[in-house]
């Protein structure tokens, strides 16, 4: 019998990466990095904290977060921080537009030395580019914890939601701010 195998080059796979950011309430962060080209998908949650099965009504000392998954051959993570960074005011650690609080800092949560790398150059690359010091900018860059998934209600909520969402949105002042910190560079 004779076998015969064909060999296909890896790189025609698209290879599937994750970040993990903490920027404000999560059905924001959601929404804007979801419609990103190259993209996944993304979902809700909360990290960086100890409590373990953490709930909405219950993430003391975690993070509403978002685990971002992409594919590497589209974009790049150095790419998505950039995405991340517009997205949020990089100037505020005690919270994000009208969600205040530990839960609503912006944090960059990073699962190796690379990410821990590029989270950094992202930083300096902002701090240039709105032409501050480097001390202005707020977002902390964080090891990884375990992410848990929030409750299925809060995944895709822009979608589901899009009359109260919106209303939220606006109500925050996100958009506002976003223009005031990045202008018409805004991702």
């Amino acid at each position: 019998m004779l076998l015969i195998f064909i060999a296909t080059p890896v790189s025609l796979y698209a290879a599937e990466e994750e970040g993990l950011f903490a920027g404000g309430c999560f059905w924001c962060l959601e929404h804007d990095l979801e419609s990103i080209p190259g993209v996944m998908g993304a979902k809700s949650g909360y990290s960086g904290g100890d409590l373990l099965n953490p709930t909405y009504k219950n993430h003391e000392g975690h993070q509403e977060s978002v685990l971002v998954h992409f594919e590497n051959n589209e974009i790049s993570y150095e790419e998505l921080l950039i995405y991340y960074l517009k997205n949020i005011d990089p100037f505020d650690n005690q919270g994000q537009f009208c969600d205040r609080g530990n839960a609503y800092r912006p944090v960059i949560f990073t699962k190796n030395n690379e990410q821990s790398d590029s989270a950094r150059k992202s930083l300096e690359t902002i701090s240039k580019q709105l032409d501050v010091p480097l001390s202005k900018i707020k977002v902390e860059i964080k090891e990884a914890k375990k992410f848990w998934i929030a409750e299925n209600y809060h995944q895709n909520f822009a979608e589901n939601n899009k009359i109260k969402y919106k209303f939220y949105r606006n109500a925050c002042g996100r958009d506002n701010r976003l223009m005031e910190v990045w202008g018409n560079d805004k991702a």
